[in-house]
């Protein structure tokens, strides 16, 4: 990455160059030192220089200014697990963690330079040096946003938007409504990263958004781009009182009737009334005919209208007086209550059961008859 810096000798990189070298040796070897990491600092940004290899039983941590550990060029001391003493060279932006590593805030391009930590343990003392460079940030990334067409305000699903992110940096982020995004069926983003085009703009999209991350995890952001899109109305609803079935509202004269047409868009849909065909000078969502009369029944039309997109929807309800009712027709049936006809189903099974037995009476009655007559002697005929 092509940063800019301040200008430096080259015996700093070949510095920053034997630390690097020198690390998996110390790393080996038990030695604490810098990591190399950490040895990069961003303008402005908090800074941390994290000692690696720090043994058990440190009594101090020491850091210093320069690959010189005297006292003059002392920043600040650590003994755990209280105990700090800040030196000469403290400008009072730094601070020592509890595990030796040094953080410095709002670090400036003349902290640049080399530092050195003293490492106080029971069994010694321990020294690493390591050279910090302070790199200065590209300025924040500029964006402009160009419209397919010269509206007052976009159209949702006609008009595209094409946004540039005005920067010389190569690695470049966008984002729309604060949510990354690397393109899609909708949105085109140029090869070089620079150029977003959003194809048909949808109600959804409110804000763009382009950033540099020429250092990793540290974004630096464009201002925000907002987006006014036109949309709808979608639908348009019509409620009544009384309610109307089947889109005719039953109404008696001099009752209360009113009409209520709701469409949802931006911007604010306009309302238009016609009545039997001609254009009322109603232009509220609202229609209230307090006291029916004859000359206000009929077909009632609520058109919503969008002067933006240009969409249209309506409703209809015709108002109509209640039908006329037939007088009701009486019907003449036998009612039989329902004891009676319990009483008369015992009577129908108990007469059932008594003429049964008469039949059979009189059916043994005839046959013992006829018997008798069979067996008399014939008369001798004088």
């Amino acid at each position: 990455m092509d940063f800019s810096r301040p200008s430096c000798n080259p015996w700093r990189w070949l510095t920053l160059l034997a630390s690097l070298l020198t690390c998996g040796i110390c790393q080996a070897s038990g030695q604490i030192f810098i990591s190399p990491d950490s040895l990069m600092g961003v303008e402005n940004f908090r800074t941390i220089l994290t000692l690696e290899n720090v043994p058990e039983d440190v009594l101090e941590y020491s850091w210093y200014r320069g690959m010189d550990n005297s006292t003059g060029n002392m920043i600040f001391s650590y003994k755990p697990p209280n105990t700090r003493h800040p030196g000469p060279l403290y400008s009072g932006r730094e601070n020592v963690t509890r595990t030796g590593s040094l953080v410095v805030r709002m670090s400036a391009l003349n902290d640049t330079g080399n530092y050195t930590v003293q490492v106080d343990t029971s069994n010694g003392t321990q020294t690493a040096t390591g050279w910090l460079e302070i790199i200065k940030l590209r300025d924040d990334p500029d964006i402009s946003a160009n419209v397919s067409a010269n509206a007052s305000m976009l159209v949702e699903g006609m008009d595209s938007v094409v946004a540039n992110c005005l920067t010389n940096s190569s690695n470049i982020k966008w984002y729309v409504n604060f949510v990354p995004t690397s393109g899609n069926n909708r949105m085109t983003i140029s090869p070089d990263g620079k150029t977003l085009v959003i194809h048909g703009v949808s109600r959804y999209d409110h804000s763009l958004q382009c950033a540099i991350e020429d250092v990793p995890e540290i974004l630096q952001r464009s201002d925000t781009i907002s987006l006014t899109v036109a949309y709808g109305p979608d639908y348009v609803s019509l409620l009544t009182e009384p309610y109307a079935f089947n889109g005719v509202l039953r109404a008696v004269i001099g009752s209360y009737v009113q009409l209520e047409c709701t469409g949802y868009s931006r911007p604010v849909v306009t309302y238009h009334w016609i009545h039997n065909g001609s254009l009322l000078s109603i232009s509220e969502k609202n229609l209230t005919l307090p006291s029916l009369s004859w000359e206000q029944m009929g077909s009632y039309r609520c058109i919503v209208e969008n002067l933006e997109t240009q969409l249209a929807f309506y409703r209809d309800v015709t108002i109509q007086p209640p039908l006329s009712r037939p007088l009701p027709t009486v019907k003449r049936e036998l009612y039989i209550p329902g004891y009676l006809v319990i009483i008369l189903i015992i009577l129908a099974t108990t007469g059932g059961a008594y003429m049964c037995r008469v039949l059979v009476y009189a059916l043994q009655l005839s046959c013992s008859r006829g018997e008798t007559c069979h067996k008399c002697p014939r008369q001798p005929s004088q």
